[in-house]
């Protein structure tokens, strides 16, 4: 793993302890499972703007490059 890689994944790791898994309290591990994989899709995924993709969400970003694909 390159240093740029492992750097995309301890700003995500980071970024997941902050804005989900600090503020919440889980009484088993299924809630924490799925309070986090919502956070994953319903807010990393879909709302959060990501610097190093132009300020646009993984989805909006992923939509963009499929367009230009196929077009």
């Amino acid at each position: 793993m390159n240093v740029k890689t492992n750097a995309f994944a301890e700003s995500f790791i980071k970024t997941l302890k902050c804005e989900e898994v600090y503020l919440n309290e889980y009484g088993t591990f299924n809630d924490a499972l799925t309070n986090i994989d919502r956070f994953i899709e319903e807010v990393y995924n879909s709302k959060r703007l990501h610097s190093s993709i132009g300020y646009k969400s993984p989805i909006s970003f992923e939509n963009a490059l499929t367009l230009n694909i196929v077009a």
